[in-house]
């Protein structure tokens, strides 16, 4: 019975190789990858049901640049700055009577500020994400449901004067979805507070600088860009569009990873791992069709498409006046945070960048996706990098 049952196994192993070895030969488009350069990243994360990629990728960034500059590998924490954060903006939202969002949403800037602010801990001081009610990952459905009219009721209220007591309520929230932030902890046998754990990574925090492209504010300046995320207000350095991808390239080529923010919600962005900026016309008519056909297609329709194209799928040529473009008429949107560690190229010679995603180890490429240099170009929001990242001519007009 059990040389039948292994027979059996074998058969069925084998059968699942050859129909996956079937499946990948009907798409000859698929593309195959070679790594250019790469460089070291930590482990993929998982935020799970929460609005929390500005947190998992930009603390990503930062355990790439300690491992960078230490050789040291750290896991820290979003749950701490996920609760310092929540309480910082709200209230931002009260001081403004509640002109202005709160939401789950953040920047690398909240994350830099935090760690500037209050410190960083490891992961394993506060409860592991979810936990605490009753979830292996984080869930945030039923604590913004708790949370987002707890700070609206105070905002909007028509008091005269308000107490500090909702500060001490909504902490209370925070904790008990987030766990309380430490003022003391251990780790490896050493005492430490967040504040004197994150003097010891082996970084220098005021090394971190934001880039972003857009022609609505002067080249070589600073400005906040505008949107509801950047609740802080954090000065970006306005470079042109191919300035800011020699800042990229030049970051990875000296062994730097880049907090990159940016607009996944275009149909070129796939759920299997791949980022194209499609070019719709042009895709369509490899199709036999016309551009008022694809733009009825369903998002489903498409992907079948774009999958099929593979990496012969058309792209559009990224521009500053078709950034500005689409920014202005709300079609560049800052959707997701990412971290981008590295090069790599298909078999037709294309480069893509190699992007750390926080969704766990989803798609073809396990939690990695390959996102078109193109599609970077178009998409990108801002990113943080380290300064000493930016090639020197740059950063001479910038001041830095």
């Amino acid at each position: 019975m059990r040389k039948l049952m292994t027979l059996a196994l074998f058969a069925l192993i084998a059968t699942g190789v050859q129909a996956e070895a079937k499946k990948d030969s009907v798409n000859k488009n698929k593309p195959v990858f070679t790594v250019i350069k790469e460089n070291p990243i930590t482990s993929i994360k998982d935020q799970n049901r929460s609005g929390t990629c500005w947190d998992y990728s930009t603390l990503s960034f930062f355990e790439a640049e300690i491992l960078k500059a230490t050789g040291k590998t750290y896991d820290l924490d979003e749950s701490f700055v996920a609760n310092k954060t929540y309480m910082e903006r709200a209230i931002q939202v009260v001081r403004y009577h509640g002109d202005c969002q709160f939401a789950q949403g953040g920047s690398a800037e909240d994350v830099l500020a935090t760690m500037k602010t209050h410190g960083i801990i490891p992961q394993g001081i506060m409860p592991f994400p979810g936990s605490l009610y009753g979830d292996s990952l984080n869930n945030f459905n039923e604590f913004f449901k708790l949370l987002e009219p707890y700070v609206a009721a105070i905002a909007k209220s028509d008091a005269k004067k308000i107490s500090n007591q909702w500060k001490v309520g909504l902490q209370g929230i925070l904790d008990a979805y987030l766990g309380k932030c430490p003022e003391e902890f251990t780790y490896e046998g050493k005492k430490y507070t967040p504040k004197s754990f994150v003097q010891t990574l082996g970084i220098n925090l005021d090394d971190y600088v934001s880039i972003t492209s857009y022609t609505h504010h002067p080249f070589y300046t600073t400005f906040a860009v505008e949107v509801q995320d950047n609740w802080r207000f954090p000065q970006s350095y306005n470079l042109p569009m191919d300035e800011m991808m020699q800042v990229i390239d030049n970051a990875i080529d000296k062994g730097y990873t880049i907090a990159w923010g940016g607009d996944v919600s275009e149909d070129g962005f796939t759920r299997t791992g791949l980022a194209y900026a499609i070019d719709g016309k042009a895709t369509q008519s490899l199709r036999g069709s016309d551009m008022a056909k694809w733009l009825k297609l369903t998002t489903a329709k498409k992907r079948d498409i774009i999958d099929s194209l593979g990496c012969n799928v058309p792209e559009i040529v990224a521009t500053q006046e078709l950034r500005q473009e689409r920014f202005d008429n709300w079609e560049l949107t800052d959707d997701h945070g990412m971290l981008i560690y590295g090069v790599a190229k298909d078999q037709n010679g294309k480069e893509y960048y190699m992007v750390k995603n926080s969704w766990g180890e989803t798609g073809d490429y396990k939690g990695i996706w390959y996102m078109t240099k193109t599609f970077i170009a178009a998409n990108t929001m801002d990113f943080l990098i380290n300064k000493n990242a930016i090639p020197k001519d740059i950063r001479k007009k910038l001041g830095l």
